[in-house]
């Protein structure tokens, strides 16, 4: 039957992003810990890094392979529904209390990243050099998060830490640490093959544009990983994980998921990226930063209420998408 073989690798590549993707994170958490590298750190770089590993490689796969519109949709579409379904479903089973400063110092570095983005995207295409100003982007992200680190060691204790202290794995032999980091890259990179092949067939057959496959299969496929953590980390108590694994996961995505592509195999991209897709972007994380700055720039909170509006925006998008595309 047409499309079972395809339905079948989209899921099974899934399912493989997925443990990879923890795989990967538990190797290379592990290693650090075995190198003495700080909690905070650890956190912020490597876990981070981990929860968009499926993302960036179903980018590089779909880079190379030609289909740079399936990379951006994954990119754009990760971030909104990491907002919209991820922290609105989490919100609904619980509310979330922002407590971090260092939450609330990324998030203007997040809408400082999309407003570059931004700028890149107005002449309607993914440029070499767009990506490479991407990628310098995604170093100097990384290197800024490690400064952070650093600088709450030294100054006052965040509470992030506390919470990373008891999610992060405990120390790995050498060996085994990288056993798991190269197991992990292997099993996402065969993952994030198989979620292409089977996307990009689907979307072929239907006459649907890789764009908005992108932005609603492999996007939701992709940010299952954060969904999972995401919960997790709420139900143990664990908000400001939660809440920074999402900022972290859509500043990774901008930088990463976007520079990767772009190098590989510049493209011009479909006009409603601009007009449909990244206003609902920047829409959504401007109701986040309101939400975990707080009323008097104290706690912020995500409550049930905000939840459900957040859930509510993501399907009247899903359906805005469904709608243009028929």
């Amino acid at each position: 039957m047409t499309g079972i073989y395809e339905i079948a690798a989209i899921l099974a590549g899934f399912g493989l992003l997925i443990w990879g993707a923890d795989k990967f994170v538990d190797g290379a958490a592990g290693l650090a810990r075995t190198l003495n590298v700080s909690t905070l750190i650890i956190g912020l770089v490597i876990v981070g890094f981990g929860t968009s590993a499926p993302e960036m490689l179903v980018a590089g796969v779909a880079g190379w392979e030609g289909n740079t519109g399936l990379a951006i949709g994954n990119a754009l579409g990760s971030n909104i529904t990491n907002i919209a379904l991820v922290l609105g479903v989490t919100a609904v089973i619980t509310p979330l209390i922002v407590q971090s400063q260092l939450l609330k110092r990324e998030l203007p570095v997040l809408f400082l990243i999309m407003a570059v983005v931004l700028v890149l995207f107005l002449d309607k295409e993914l440029s070499f050099l767009d990506g490479t100003i991407l990628l310098f982007g995604f170093v100097a992200f990384v290197a800024w998060m490690v400064h952070l680190g650093k600088q709450s060691q030294q100054n006052d204790h965040d509470p992030m830490e506390d919470e990373f202290e008891e999610e992060i794995p405990d120390k790995l032999p050498i060996g085994k640490a990288i056993f798991w980091v190269v197991t992990g890259l292997i099993v996402l990179l065969v993952g994030a093959r198989l979620v292409v092949w089977g996307s990009v067939s689907i979307a072929q057959s239907m006459g649907i544009s890789d764009l908005v496959i992108g932005l609603t299969v492999v996007a939701i496929g992709t940010s299952l990983p954060e969904l999972a953590t995401t919960i997790t980390s709420a139900r143990k108590g664990e908000h400001d994980i939660a809440i920074g694994n999402i900022i972290g996961s859509n500043m990774f995505n901008l930088l990463g998921v976007l520079g990767i592509p772009a190098v590989i195999h510049p493209e011009i991209f479909e006009n409603e990226v601009l007009i449909r897709d990244m206003p609902v972007m920047i829409a959504l994380t401007i109701a986040l930063f309101f939400m975990a700055r707080g009323i008097n720039g104290d706690h912020g909170k995500i409550t049930r209420a905000g939840g459900v509006c957040l859930v509510s925006i993501y399907v009247a998008y899903m359906g805005l998408l469904f709608y243009m595309s028929t």
